[in-house]
């Protein structure tokens, strides 16, 4: 079949990040469709002609995608991700192609709404069929099916003439290391992509993992089985990236990438050993590292780890089951300072019980641990989360709550105590705390005097932190 792969255009003017479990507008960052890639490689190993048009990096209007679908020659299918706060303007992926021919079949992906999957096709007519299931098993299967009959395809819900039809995720798991290289060749240029800071150019993502065990009852893969790479196959693509492309900086996409101890300190070493001369970022958790692991990390490249710490309360962490103590958040950030490594923590406000006493925790304790970068978001009610069933429960949301209001910045969700524009205000509060405190400006000074390589990228993310702040109003901005 004649495929084409859409990375939707920007959602008024903002870029969008369309991958897994991160489904977001955001502001100052533009990833590649990592996952877009990884299905074409598979798609061509299956003989299907393939190509990728990523409108969001390159800025392209509806218009312009209408027009490149135009030109390809007897399409027969396009596939799309789309997220919540952008499905209206993703959607019109769907609408164009059928314009242009209505026998193209139109497929999409939306992780975090796969359990509202239905009332999405019933909304959106000219959508043909939702993938619930892992996309790198269930399209490969899907389009080898199409035209024989989709009954028999686990992980969709497909439209069969006025029905909707939902076929059941199997359970089934697979083999990552079966997974094909991303198909690179079919993204124009890697230099087009980059982290808020934009450090060194071309940079990627680079999935080593799926899933996440643990069970916080916030989070859109929580409880999910850890699928991880081999080591192998992780630095056949760092080299391939290297040796091909000229990468100099990358992020591991994994939800903690140091679940897996030894596979960490194997993929470092071989990073070392053939002198591979990349500067990496990648996501962990504060119970799964230690000061010898940072430091390897450190001499093969980590630059800096993002950290999701949620709140200084250990109430609220026990609530969220969240599985990590104040003390071994403390603990990771001052390892990750002593091993050179930049620590980027999130925190949200708004989990169940919190109140000012727990908002002031939480401002304390990056008071208290200076990490070199912080985010604050408002708690989101997530479909499939432990949180959103309890919401709905205590009537802080209502069950057919707004998809497109899913912001991490507008809060749709209150507390016992707070509001929903108490919990908007904590967020400011909180950010402004950080951004013009003293000491954190003074400790970011000084880092960058030991580290002077590093002046470039702090000079731009504070520069851009305060525009965020005093422009935007910390609007779309993570």
């Amino acid at each position: 079949m004649n495929v084409l792969l859409i990375n939707p255009p920007r959602s008024n003017g903002l870029c969008v990040i369309r991958e897994d479990r991160c489904e977001i507008t955001e502001r100052e960052s533009i990833f590649p469709p990592y996952n877009l890639a990884q299905i074409a490689a598979l798609l061509r190993k299956n003989d299907h002609e393939v190509d990728i048009v990523d409108a969001n990096c390159f800025d392209l209007t509806t218009e312009d995608v209408k027009s490149l679908i135009s030109d390809k020659n007897e399409l027969d299918v396009v596939i799309f991700r789309f997220t919540p706060t952008t499905l209206v303007d993703d959607m019109k992926i769907a609408s164009i192609s059928k314009q242009i021919d209505p026998n193209i079949c139109t497929i999409a992906m939306c992780w975090t709404l796969r359990d509202f999957a239905e009332d999405v096709l019933n909304k959106i007519e000219d959508l043909d069929i939702y993938v619930i299931g892992e996309p790198l098993t269930t399209i490969p299967d899907l389009l080898d099916s199409l035209g024989s009959g989709l009954r028999e395809v686990s992980g969709i819900v497909f439209r069969n003439y006025a029905e909707v039809v939902k076929n059941e995720v199997s359970g089934k798991s697979f083999d990552y290391n079966n997974i094909p290289m991303p198909a690179y060749d079919l993204l124009p240029s890697l230099d087009n992509y980059y982290l808020r800071t934009k450090p060194g150019k071309p940079y990627t993502t680079i999935h080593t993992s799926k899933g996440c065990p643990y069970g916080c009852i916030y989070c859109t893969v929580a409880g999910t089985k850890w699928n991880p790479r081999s080591a192998d196959t992780v630095f056949e693509e760092i080299k391939y990236l290297y040796d091909k492309h000229g990468v100099k900086s990358i992020s591991f996409f994994d939800e903690t990438f140091t679940h897996d101890r030894e596979r960490v300190v194997d993929i470092c070493n071989r990073i070392i050993d053939e002198n591979i001369k990349i500067e990496w970022y990648c996501n962990t958790r504060a119970n799964k590292v230690d000061f010898e692991l940072l430091k390897l990390m450190k001499t093969a490249g980590c630059q800096g780890m993002s950290l999701g710490i949620e709140s200084g309360s250990q109430k609220l962490l026990d609530h969220a089951k969240k599985g990590t103590t104040i003390e071994q958040n403390k603990e990771a950030i001052k390892l990750a300072k002593k091993a050179g490594i930049k620590t980027y923590c999130s925190f949200m406000f708004g989990l169940p019980g919190e109140n000012w006493d727990t908002v002031k925790e939480t401002i304390d304790f990056v008071k208290d641990t200076l990490p070199n970068g912080a985010q604050f978001n408002v708690v989101v009610p997530y479909p499939g989360t432990k949180l959103f069933d309890f919401a709905v429960e205590k009537r802080w949301i209502s069950s057919d709550i707004d998809w497109t209001r899913l912001y991490q910045h507008i809060s749709t969700m209150q507390t016992e105590n707070l509001s929903t524009q108490d919990l908007e205000n904590a967020r400011k509060v909180a950010y402004k705390s950080l951004y013009f405190n003293p000491k954190w400006i003074l400790t970011n000074l000084l880092w960058t005097l030991k580290n002077p390589a590093d002046l470039p990228l702090a000079s731009k993310y504070y520069l851009k932190s305060i525009k965020n702040y005093l422009v935007h109003n910390m609007e779309h901005s993570h």
